[in-house]
């Protein structure tokens, strides 16, 4: 039989470690809790029935656009013209300081500049946000080459009207490029936005106000203002 003093000693020894372990689980939590607070800080959901897109900021709907996604319906296969759905994540921004309406090739500016619903064109204009998949159903999205972009066709905003990259008018994109940084987490889903989203009015931009502005001086498109 052990001796007392010698049980009550090795019961301690192996109780000892447990505070501390539960002390760095509490902790490891935390950390976890902390970063996942920090990349939520930013978030864009994509209602494909609702043709709408919405920036939260600490989950809180602070913007919502109107938009486009494809006209070939859902889908993330290669050359299928389709919008994926599920998780993604913005990889890249273009187009800083270019003049809205900037026409895009291959990621590159041309120098051309289109007023919105210039008869018979539809490139890539503005900005781009390039997107890649955060999941499994949309793993091929960046090879795809899928952006959330200006369009020139403005008028169908609203309605499915697109090749698989979610579009956006001119002067929405330079909004939510702006105010969206690289790895912002994109979400494209079919179902509609979410009752607070619901209850916002769509974002209208308005031309700052500049009464000392001599006549003919152009405005810079990052330093517009918009009201809700």
């Amino acid at each position: 039989m052990n001796h007392p003093s010698t049980s009550l000693a090795t019961t301690s020894r192996t109780r000892a470690p447990w505070p501390a372990a539960f002390a760095a689980l509490a902790a490891a939590l935390a950390c976890s809790n902390c970063a996942s607070h920090s990349k939520a800080a930013k978030e864009i959901r994509v209602s494909v029935r609702d043709q709408k897109a919405v920036l939260y900021e600490r989950g809180e709907p602070v913007r919502v656009y109107g938009i486009s996604t494809s006209k070939f319906g859902l889908g993330d296969s290669m050359n299928s013209c389709r919008t994926p759905i599920g998780q993604l994540r913005v990889v890249r921004k273009i187009g800083h300081g270019m003049p809205p309406g900037m026409v895009f090739k291959h990621r590159h500016a041309t120098g051309e500049i289109l007023a919105p619903d210039a008869p018979g064109r539809d490139p890539v204009v503005t900005r781009i946000l390039w997107l890649a998949g955060a999941d499994s159903n949309t793993r091929n999205t960046q090879r795809r080459c899928i952006y959330i972009h200006g369009t020139p066709e403005e008028r169908n905003i609203g309605r499915p009207a697109s090749y698989g990259c979610v579009r956006m008018r001119s002067m929405d994109v330079i909004d939510l490029f702006n105010r969206t940084p690289v790895g912002t987490p994109v979400i494209i889903e079919k179902n509609g936005l979410p009752l607070e989203a619901k209850l916002m009015r769509e974002y209208v931009y308005k031309a700052p106000s500049r009464p000392d502005r001599s006549p003919g001086t152009p405005i810079k498109a990052d330093t517009a203002v918009a009201t809700r």
